[in-house]
């Protein structure tokens, strides 16, 4: 069964401008909530032409912007919450382990890309527990984690990893089902024109594989066909 709405961050290009387009395909999908830092910026974002789209403003490191973009999606989704949470968002910035330190440049991958979730998914949790309790748990939290190096960035997403773990344990009873996605290596301005997977290629696995989501993938680290890499890694 096809999710009523579907939020994605980060979602004005790359991977999650991929995902929205991908999830215009099904037209069961009631509510695409697709976020940007700058809406008006996300050109290739707002010459799409469907009306179950929603261009909402938010900047996962920013917690007013985080508040007010929960308040729009409370009003877009309604008393039927919201279904499903893709925390696409990320950012590289390069930090290797061989440089200077440089603390600010450090955080700036810690604070999007595990911090940011962190923050972002808690204050969502009112209507995600709303949707579950109506769809009896079919909800699905799915981040992505990519193939970049460098000592920061790396650490950033094992933080996330151990994130997602927590989150899936302690919302375990509200029946949110969380699960963890690897994309894989995309030709994206983060993974460069070398990357062997187009963003319509991996999207279209990912949405695949998000609808096969049950019980069973709580918990879990994914490929995007869904194949397991971990069930456990704390």
């Amino acid at each position: 069964m096809a999710p009523y709405s579907v939020m994605v961050t980060g979602a004005n290009r790359g991977l999650g401008l991929g995902l929205v387009k991908e999830f215009m395909k099904n037209k069961e999908i009631h509510k695409i909530i697709a976020t940007a830092r700058n809406p008006d910026d996300a050109k290739d974002l707002k010459q799409i032409q469907d009306n179950r789209i929603h261009l909402v403003k938010l900047d996962v490191t920013n917690d007013e912007s985080i508040k007010n973009a929960h308040e729009e999606v409370k009003s877009i989704v309604g008393d039927k919450g919201l279904t499903t949470l893709l925390n696409n968002a990320g950012i590289w910035v390069k930090y290797v382990t061989k440089q200077e330190p440089n603390r600010a440049d450090f955080m700036k991958n810690m604070d999007v890309n595990a911090v940011g979730v962190a923050m972002l998914t808690q204050n969502l949790l009112p209507l995600l527990r709303q949707s579950a309790a109506r769809a009896k748990g079919d909800f699905s939290n799915t981040t992505g984690s990519g193939p970049l190096k460098g000592l920061a960035y790396m650490t950033s997403k094992s933080a996330l990893n151990s994130l997602m773990k927590t989150m899936s344990i302690d919302l375990s009873s509200d029946g949110i089902l969380v699960a963890n996605f690897c994309p894989g290596w995309m030709q994206t301005d983060m993974g460069g024109p070398k990357a062997p997977l187009t963003v319509d290629q991996s999207a279209a696995e990912l949405v695949s594989s998000f609808a096969k989501l049950n019980k069973k993938h709580h918990g879990g680290f994914f490929s995007r066909s869904c194949r397991l890499y971990l069930t456990e890694y704390m």
